[in-house]
């Protein structure tokens, strides 16, 4: 019985832990999230230095944060995916930080020649809320490095046909363009 008890203790003391994890926040972070992972997802916060902290430990392997006013960003900007895209959008942040988008391309462009680009996790999803906290552009993509039309059954890498396309086809940054979100 004593065991049951504290079974029952426990469980609600981890559920309420979860709820009391809900502040403004999280609760922004998480504005880009799709309602299925939303619940389980880790919430975290950039630092100056492209590290961050983590304000909530999620259950899944998706994350959030809220990049509103940093370099190269929109002053509202939500973005999703998954953890293990951590090290990539941290490289990007460090090259938007260069100032203006031909400093941050050629950074991109040095990197991606290299070899020392981050590649995405392969199929990986980035969900991005952008524009206005109220009415924000819900926009999602997916991460497909070294994917060209070809290797992906022809698939066009122009958005004129209409429907899903390749973008930056042969690189790391490779990713499908979902329209309508």
């Amino acid at each position: 019985m004593k065991r049951l008890a504290l079974l029952v203790l426990g469980i609600l003391a981890a559920s309420t832990s979860a709820f009391a994890q809900s502040t403004p926040e999280v609760d922004k972070a998480l504005i880009a999230a799709p309602n299925p992972q939303k619940e389980g997802a880790t919430v975290i916060k950039w630092k100056a230095d492209y590290t961050y902290d983590t304000i909530r430990k999620g259950t899944n392997n998706l994350v959030c944060y809220d990049l509103s006013g940093m370099a190269g960003q929109a002053p509202f900007s939500i973005e999703c995916t998954s953890v293990r895209n951590l090290d990539r959008v941290a490289q990007n942040l460090r090259f938007e930080a260069a100032g203006d988008k031909a400093k941050t391309k050629a950074l991109l462009d040095a990197a991606e020649k290299d070899g020392s680009r981050a590649k995405p996790e392969y199929g990986s999803i980035w969900w991005h809320a952008t524009g206005d906290q109220a009415t924000p552009r819900r926009h999602m993509t997916i991460a497909v490095p070294g994917a060209t039309s070809a290797s992906l059954g022809g698939i066009p890498d122009n958005p004129k046909q209409g429907g899903l396309w390749l973008m930056d086809a042969g690189t790391s940054t490779a990713h499908l363009m979902v329209p309508g979100n």
